[in-house]
């Protein structure tokens, strides 16, 4: 036996087993015959690992060509590059690589790329036609992610231009008459039957699901899914558990209530590991969830929506679903955005149960009654139509789409939400009286890969005397997930992290942390445990950072092409700091209450510091916050400094003005 026969059974399925080799041949065929070929084939088909694989044999790559293929999330994108990668027999960054925001892992030699939407759109500022693709695989765009949205409309413009790219839309779900009208329309040159996209259907290799109802709505679903794995793991055959939840904290609740009831499991029965997946979560602790489980041991793995589509995990027979999503949703009115716990969609609830019939057989334990499935929304609501345009606007602007109105959109997003982000834009100086971008700040702004908001900061920034720490708080508080480890010493850790804390707020905070990490803890991993400090974060955030002024060199905001800043050094640093930080957050303000709740500026919204932030149970007259999080009907907001009421005034005086009374 050769070492390669030993390598796959080990650990993979042969390609040549999974669904999608069946349509190699047709595959190849309808996508060298069509410009845009719709996909359709479940999550599991084989359709994201293989035909990459498939395109690259059959010289896709050749001159130098690359294949794309995107990804709504960052977990997919690097899962799914490492699994390529190891098929391939290359090493990741090789042949295969990856990109997403801020860590970029290809090289010269990369044929077959992963990438977040998003960045593929940033690429595009750059290489306007994305000259270096022959193939460009928009996967998951049933998930209808705002910037796979726009991403689609771009490959539109594009392919007038270069007839010879081809496009593939994949999707994990039926509904796809939208994406076919969406290109049949397109002016560019359509296949030879008159058509420009052709639909092919991979079936998936899936088993039946019993799915089980309540009878009554539970009044805990939390509860309700801890005592459901444990009345699985008593009554049901091997197979590991996953289950639905909407967030981190759910996710680690759920996992501390499991730990708390493992020593009641008699002596003899076989053990549970709980385990997590989110986003926040760093890669190596996301590939834990795709590791075998030990002998004897039933994995329970506790998941956001992540594990509804983008990713596949072997061995799961049993399906726990909350029937709840956290949704990103931005009302216009308020100008918050918030993420609010709602109920799924059919297609959402359809796809969760999906999972449990991947391995063999498997059930679905839905924690909610029948009635309630027939009443849900068919499907999810699309991104575009529920998010804050503001930093889509300004990427469009910057590609030189300048009629947002005639841009392509999939579906073209609600009015108000298009004038509010104009307005915020404006109101940041990105865009100018006739919605132009800025030179050059709305250019660079749109070039920097940050939130509107900071990126406003961040080039404020030399003008306040404060580049330095501005870096330092932008690359803090882009981390996905938090610095600190939460730990079961509550007192300790807060002690901790009170010896970082700031009079004037989280982000100086996060400065005092940071500062003292590149002092101190840089070197030496058990200097964060002491303090509760999360080191591969950090160390994430001194990475980030440096990019963050590469990107400022190449901008010539900083280095020799810059212009020396007229600063305003007579001022202590921490006022430039949180003057700097309202010149960028100034929509996001709120004033405090004598019962220690926030009120934003028009009075409509009451608010709450996040227990996580310095500003929980302290006083402050005027705040702005970066962050908005809304849970069980309160709103909480998050990375909250102090300022005064004159700056926002002195910095937004198109925003704000005061009321004579």
């Amino acid at each position: 036996m050769t070492d390669t026969d030993s390598f796959i059974p080990a650990l993979y399925k042969p390609s040549s087993l999974l669904p999608i080799a069946r349509h190699k041949e047709a595959l190849l065929y309808t996508i060298e015959s069509s410009p845009v070929t719709i996909l359709i084939g479940p999550t599991g088909s084989g359709k994201t690992t293989q035909l990459p694989q498939f395109l690259e044999q059959a010289g896709w790559c050749n001159d130098g060509k690359v294949i794309a293929v995107t990804q709504p999330r960052r977990v997919a994108v690097t899962t799914v590059a490492k699994r390529v990668a190891e098929e391939m027999r290359c090493q990741l960054g090789q042949e295969v690589g990856y990109s997403i925001r801020f860590e970029d892992v290809t090289s010269a030699t990369t044929k077959i790329k992963f990438v977040t939407d998003g960045l593929l759109l940033r690429e595009a500022l750059v290489d306007p036609l994305l000259s270096r693709y022959s193939v460009i695989m928009v996967d998951e765009a049933h998930e209808r992610s705002l910037s796979s949205d726009v991403l689609l409309g771009l490959l539109k413009k594009i392919r007038k231009r270069r007839p010879e790219l081809r496009i593939i839309v994949s999707s994990a779900t039926l509904d796809v008459e939208g994406f076919l009208d969406f290109f049949a329309d397109s002016d560019a040159e359509p296949s030879p039957d008159g058509h420009p996209a052709k639909i092919v259907s991979v079936e998936g290799r899936a088993f039946p699901v019993d799915i089980l109802y309540l009878s009554e709505p539970c009044e805990d679903y939390l509860e309700r899914a801890v005592k459901t794995v444990f009345d699985i793991h008593a009554s049901e055959p091997e197979g590991d558990i996953l289950i639905f939840l909407t967030g981190r904290e759910e996710i680690e609740t759920a996992m501390d209530m499991i730990a708390e009831r493992l020593p009641s499991l008699p002596k003899d029965s076989d053990r549970l590991l709980p385990l997590p997946l989110y986003a926040g979560l760093s890669v190596e602790q996301q590939m834990y969830v795709f590791e075998p489980a030990p002998d004897q041991t039933r994995k329970v793995i506790c998941a956001t929506n992540i594990a509804e589509a983008s990713v596949t995990i072997d061995g799961i027979v049993y399906v726990i679903d909350c029937g709840f999503v956290k949704l990103r949703a931005y009302n216009p009115q308020t100008g918050i955005d918030s993420l609010i716990t709602t109920p799924v969609s059919k297609a959402s609830a359809t796809q969760r149960a999906g999972r449990a019939g991947r391995t063999k057989a498997g059930k679905c334990h839905r924690l909610y009654p029948e009635t309630t499935f027939e009443a849900l929304q068919d499907v999810t609501v699309p991104e575009i139509q529920r998010s804050n345009l503001a930093p889509t606007i300004l990427q469009l602007k910057a590609l030189g789409v300048d009629n947002i109105a005639r841009f392509a959109f999939l579906t073209p997003p609600p009015a108000d939400l298009v004038v509010r982000a104009l307005e915020l834009l404006y109101s940041l100086g990105a865009l100018d009286e006739y919605a132009k971008l800025t030179k050059p700040l709305g250019v660079r702004m749109a070039e920097l890969a940050l939130d509107p908001m900071l990126a406003k900061c961040l080039l404020s920034a030399p003008s306040f005397g404060c580049l330095d720490e501005m870096l330092t708080i932008a690359a803090m508080t882009s981390l996905q997930g938090s610095v600190w480890f939460s730990h079961d010493e509550k007192k300790k850790e807060e002690s901790a992290r009170r010896q970082f804390a700031a009079e004037e707020g989280d982000q100086l905070t996060l400065l005092n942390v940071y500062q003292a990490f590149t002092i101190k803890g840089k070197k030496d991993a058990k200097w964060c445990q002491q303090h509760f400090l999360n080191f591969k974060s950090m160390s994430r955030a001194v990475s980030i950072r440096n990019q963050l002024w590469r990107y400022l060199e190449r901008l010539n905001v900083v280095g020799d092409g810059a212009k020396p800043a007229i600063t305003q050094n007579t001022l202590p640093k921490e006022e430039s700091i949180r003057r700097c930080l309202t010149s960028g957050y100034f929509t996001h303000a709120a004033r405090m209450m004598p019962d220690g709740t926030f009120k934003t500026i028009d009075g409509g919204n009451v608010l709450h510091a996040h227990p996580s932030s310095l500003m929980f149970n302290r006083k402050a007259d005027w705040v702005i916050f970066t962050e908005i999080v809304e849970t069980n009907d309160k709103v909480f907001i998050r990375d909250v400094t102090k300022i005064e009421k004159a700056w926002l005034l002195e910095y937004a005086p198109e925003y704000y003005r005061v009321r004579q009374s």
